[in-house]
């Protein structure tokens, strides 16, 4: 990441503490641009700015931080409703729909999104795409058990598959215990489409098509902080 990403990414992350008051349930996204969020929140709340801040975390890695960080952090089990989540994005298209997954949290942060009673995305302008898949590949969330069923499923839908590994060659497992496949559609005219043929299918946990859960995206660009609206 650029030291300029980097700049604007901590731009739409203050802009989005700015939205967080005292006493609030607070969903702790996941990710580079959401953990910017987090250390901005923590600064707040141990500055006394903002009092009685309760997190719920969207990743284990996520929680630990935050924890480090001096904020408290509760569960869904005492928390099953969110007032704000904060988090970021691989990608926005104009509707406000995304993909999501890249750090392979996609599961629970999308959980979390629709606990929420507002879910506000947090960018820099290089996220935003006239179609979804112009730039990523729609990570999938899958049992082992069925990894290959799954893949293959996936590609007679039109996806290139790929499992997800890490550096020592490994699959990456998320904290549910899954594995994380990669499906390249290319630009997706119509998400809905591609986020309904891939439901009901055993073994296919979730999917990172998160449509219509966006409240707004706060862009972060070189000329400033832009805050868009659900259409």
């Amino acid at each position: 990441m650029s030291e300029e990403q980097t700049r604007l990414k901590q731009l739409a992350a203050d802009a989005a503490v700015d939205e967080v008051r005292s006493g609030m349930v607070v969903g702790l996204g996941y990710g580079s641009t959401a953990l910017l969020f987090v250390r901005s929140l923590a600064k707040k709340v141990a500055a006394g700015e903002l009092q009685g801040i309760t997190g719920v975390a969207c990743a284990l890695a996520m929680e630990t931080e935050a924890r480090s960080l001096g904020l408290n952090v509760s569960s869904l089990d005492q928390h099953p409703v969110m007032d704000l989540t904060v988090d970021g994005a691989d990608e926005v298209d104009p509707a406000l729909n995304l993909i999501k997954g890249g750090g392979g949290a996609l599961l629970r942060e999308k959980v979390v999104a629709q606990a929420s009673r507002r879910e506000i995305i947090i960018v820099d302008e290089s996220k935003l795409s006239e179609h979804l898949g112009d730039k990523w590949a729609l990570p999938v969330e899958v049992v082992p058990f069925a990894l290959r069923p799954v893949s293959e499923y996936v590609t007679s839908l039109g996806a290139e598959v790929k499992l997800r590994l890490l550096e020592d060659g490994k699959p990456l497992v998320t904290d549910q215990g899954n594995w994380i496949i990669d499906c390249n559609f290319g630009p997706m005219a119509d998400p809905g489409t591609v986020a309904r043929s891939l439901e009901g299918r055993a073994g296919l946990v979730e999917h990172g098509l998160f449509l219509g859960l966006a409240s707004e995206v706060i862009v972060a660009a070189s000329d400033g902080v832009r805050r868009i609206p659900r259409p």
